[in-house]
């Protein structure tokens, strides 16, 4: 049987199927089932740098509210740095779920500038997580903001956690950066222990009735797959980190794809959402056949073998293949 382990940010797996920060993880019972269909670790579903910010902002506004009332208020509540403040039911579900399951467990922050919240990066950690993904989902807006500005605000960020966690951290990014290979580069300097390929912007539409401006979730295709896949293979032996695909897996095929491409894990949501946690175990038998029957011995023996470096034509990843591939349709 060949063996499907493979470590990522330093945990020993015994498979490359990882659950994605999804609603998934909200429940407990949902995440024993996901364990118990066969998956190899599960990211819990995000915790906010603005939930952070507005819980703190809220706590501050109830414990001085009235107290220039009297001059004896002034003194009757502590200062506001004694109290432990934030989304606490985030840190008591992921305790909740590491004395649940026996898998690894991984938190997730999302933010994207510093400040108190890198805090929780540290929470997290003493929670019981096994390691933190953060997630810099950032949709640049402003026109006097630069590339460069976006970029080092980014690693300003990851150096801040970093310094605060003793636990691997990844980092998980969009694919809208000017120079993907060197900011990648980059993360892995300011501490990233793993990078993430990609996060998915939701886009929002208009609703013509209402005219109004409405969230429009659409889940991931296996065609999605490709963008992360070339990324993945272009930025795998040339960036020494260990990389996670994100999007678009759905099949035992998308699996052994990411793994080819360079991937330590494949990451996956939108099929479980779809068709049921059932469809773990199916993934996993398919990817198993698949590998006996072409006689590969272990994930290691395949990872990165369709990489940029080991293809016999590199220029598949790049521009110079552009021409023949819209000649071909």
């Amino acid at each position: 049987m060949a063996d499907l382990t493979t470590r990522y940010l330093g945990l020993s797996l015994k498979n490359p199927l990882v659950a994605s920060a999804s609603p998934l993880s909200q429940k407990v019972e949902t995440v024993q089932e996901m364990e118990d269909a066969g998956i190899a670790a599960v990211v819990m579903y995000s915790l906010f740098e603005e939930q952070i910010i507005k819980d703190s902002l809220r706590l501050h506004d109830d414990l001085t509210r009235g107290t220039e009332s009297y001059g004896e208020a002034l003194t009757y509540v502590p200062e506001i740095g004694r109290y432990s403040i934030g989304p606490e039911a985030y840190l008591n579900h992921l305790s909740k779920l590491k004395q649940s399951v026996n898998i690894p467990v991984i938190g997730s922050l999302n933010g994207v500038t510093t400040g108190g919240w890198v805090d929780y990066a540290r929470r997290i950690e003493d929670a019981g997580a096994d390691a933190l993904e953060l997630n810099l989902y950032y949709l640049a807006t402003d026109p006097d903001v630069t590339g460069l500005e976006l970029e080092e605000n980014c690693c300003a960020v990851v150096r801040d956690i970093r310094q605060r966690l003793n636990i691997p951290l990844a980092v998980k990014l969009s694919p809208f950066f000017t120079a993907l290979p060197h900011f990648a580069s980059r993360l892995v300097e300011a501490g990233a222990d793993g990078l993430v390929l990609f996060n998915r912007f939701y886009q929002p539409d208009f609703d013509l009735e209402t005219l109004e401006v409405v969230p429009n979730l659409v889940l991931s295709t296996s065609t999605d797959l490709r963008l992360p896949l070339r990324w993945i293979a272009i930025l795998y032996g040339r960036v020494q980190t260990d990389f996670a695909l994100s999007s678009g897996v759905h099949s035992g095929e998308d699996v052994l794809k990411a793994m080819m491409a360079g991937a330590s894990v494949a990451m996956i949501a939108s099929e479980l959402l779809q068709n049921g946690i059932a469809r773990i175990g199916a993934i996993l038998r398919e990817v198993q056949a698949w590998m006996e029957e072409r006689e590969y011995v272990s994930i290691a023996q395949m990872k990165g073998s369709m990489s940029q470096q080991h293809v016999a034509d590199p220029a598949s990843f790049e521009r110079a293949n552009y021409m023949r591939t819209l000649s071909s349709f």
